[in-house]
């Protein structure tokens, strides 16, 4: 009888695992008149527009506006102060299906949903981290702009603080915050002798989190792996959630 339910498990087990893997490759269906990522793409700035994505990540909310990292299956999408009461936004957790109508619109150089309200749906879908770090420096990575992403083998390389000083990091873009006041963190690092500016965007992932306090302790010189949103800012500026050794 042992033997016949260990079975019988193995094979409900493999079938789960077909199951979710059916579903990961299943191609996300938009409902009538709503825009694929391409259709999003190519759409005219300024122009009204609809999208059905699943929320990854959410920034902030303040008088009922809600702005979020979101995602499908094609892209990525930021949206910027949706119409949202705090009940809804409690409800906003990572993987949650939400309709989205707003205007493209585009602030330096960051591609966003402005002016937008939000429908909460059925589904759910959380985006693996792709690999970035090899779209450093080339064209290809603003195609990937709000995406989730990594970056890896990446070395820490000095700032310079108010006083002149060589740190790891700032305390906002021009180290006029302080500890404590739960300032944004700036950071370098290089990989393949180029240099580049990262976030810890502090809306995002305040004092409190695991990531900010991992950049606080960052020594030049440090090899490092990071996941985050690839927001843009007259460049890429992505937003780090997680920070790691390399390995």
């Amino acid at each position: 009888m042992k033997k016949i339910i260990a079975m019988l498990l193995v094979l409900m087990m493999a079938f789960t695992l077909v199951a979710c893997s059916d579903d990961a490759s299943q191609p996300d269906v938009k409902s009538e008149g709503v825009m694929t990522y391409a259709e999003y793409v190519a759409a005219p700035m300024d122009s009204e527009v609809v999208i059905e994505t699943y929320v990854q990540a959410k920034q902030s909310w303040w008088e009922d506006k809600a702005t979020l990292y979101t995602q499908d299956k094609d892209g990525a999408y930021f949206v910027y102060e949706a119409a949202c009461s705090e009940a809804d936004y409690e409800k906003l957790t990572p993987g949650t299906k939400i309709r989205v109508t707003g205007y493209k619109g585009e602030w330096a150089g960051e591609v966003e949903v402005m002016d937008p309200t939000i429908e909460i749906l059925e589904g759910n879908y959380i985006a693996p981290a792709v690999d970035a770090t090899a779209w450093l420096g080339t064209e290809e990575l603003e195609k990937h702009q709000n995406e989730f992403v990594s970056f890896k083998g990446m070395t820490v390389e000095p700032s310079i603080d108010a006083e002149g000083n060589e740190v790891a990091f700032l305390y906002a873009w021009d180290g006029s915050g302080q500890p404590g006041a739960n300032s944004d963190l700036y950071f370098n690092v290089s990989v393949n002798g180029q240099t580049y500016n990262f976030t810890v965007e502090s809306y995002l992932c305040s004092q409190d989190t695991d990531v900010y306090k991992a950049v606080e302790a960052l020594q030049i010189g440090d090899q490092i792996d990071m996941e985050g949103f690839l927001y843009w800012y007259e460049g890429p500026n992505p937003h780090i959630t997680a920070v790691s050794p390399a390995k």
